[in-house]
């Protein structure tokens, strides 16, 4: 997943969420609807989101330090789930409160048309940002399923911004269906209701965003595909005869460490095992541009000691992992 096409996607919703939520505002002083406030509020909180993931995006590209000898890719996951934090507590937690105290102390909806024309206009202008999202996921997608885009993507700039616009399409839904009803009925319980219905939706999209985000966090291997492409990589046939076993690790989106140890052949000289380590290198390079971060521990392969150890098809980072 490119960060350009991320950022791409980061900045039309950015532009859509300020936009929306100026509007959202100005329709909630002139109506006095909870579900504006609490969409005004919903708009503002993704707009600081953007803002997060563009500040973790640059923070991530900054250069290795002593400190830091891997560098600062993960930054961009520790901002992600940020993003989760502040949905949750600012959208999420807020709405519910609206919505309740609004249920609890309802009131007619005044000039109506501020509410219903805003939620239209909210609806168009995020179906543009979510659409932007889509095209630059579906280039990076493959044959995944969104569910399985969203779960398995290593940059999580874009899963971030698709649940944030589904949450946000499906909230105005949400709030137009609460507000019209309420219209419809002169009981301002149906707009304390869509409210309610919003934060509901808001902090499930939270937890979501969470649990995908910790997980990278905790730091995730490679894709199956990535994982034997390395293997094959690494096998030369002559030197190196087969992968004893092997590790990877993202040290963020799009950089990749691999750690393996490889069979070499017992009557091979130290240099000639040198060579061949540089070689595997370079061939792993080639065939997996990220896999940026490469150890290689050459060994004699034992079958009595694979037989007790462990077996490169059941370790983490292997292909059963995936």
């Amino acid at each position: 997943m490119s960060a350009s096409g991320g950022t791409k996607a980061i900045v039309a919703a950015l532009a859509a969420n300020l936009a929306i939520a100026v509007a959202k505002f100005v329709a909630f002083l002139f109506s006095g609807s909870s579900s504006m406030l609490a969409e005004s509020v919903h708009s503002l909180a993704d707009s600081g989101n953007q803002g997060l993931l563009l500040l973790g995006g640059k923070k991530a590209k900054r250069e290795a330090t002593p400190q830091h000898p891997f560098g600062y890719g993960r930054e961009r996951y520790i901002y992600a789930f940020l993003v989760s934090i502040v949905l949750f507590s600012v959208g999420g937690m807020f709405a519910i409160y609206e919505g309740y105290e609004k249920i609890k102390h309802p009131h007619e909806i005044e000039a109506w048309y501020w509410p219903v024309g805003v939620l239209v206009f909210a609806i168009i202008a995020e179906s543009f940002s979510f659409r932007t999202a889509i095209v630059e996921s579906n280039q990076t997608r493959g044959n995944l399923s969104w569910k399985d885009f969203i779960r398995r993507a290593k940059a999580p700039e874009l899963p971030v911004v698709l649940l944030e616009d589904l949450g946000a399409l499906v909230g105005l839904i949400l709030a137009l269906v609460g507000v019209s009803l309420a219209i419809a009925t002169g009981d301002g319980i149906w707009d304390g209701i869509g409210t309610l219905c919003i934060g509901i939706l808001l902090i499930i999209i939270a937890i979501v965003l969470a649990a995908e985000t910790k997980s990278l966090l905790l730091g995730e291997a490679a894709g199956t595909e990535d994982v034997y492409k390395i293997q094959a990589a690494l096998v030369d046939g002559e030197t190196v005869t087969r992968v004893i076993h092997m590790r990877t690790l993202h040290l963020g989106p799009e950089e990749l460490l691999v750690a393996a140890k490889i069979a070499v052949r017992h009557d091979e000289t130290a240099t000639e095992v040198a060579h061949a380590i540089n070689a595997a290198e370079d061939r792993i390079r080639a065939a997996v541009p990220i896999a940026r971060v490469i150890y290689l521990e050459p060994d004699i392969y034992s079958e009595a000691a694979a037989a007790a150890g462990e077996n490169p098809a059941t370790t983490p980072g292997g292909p059963s992992a995936h």
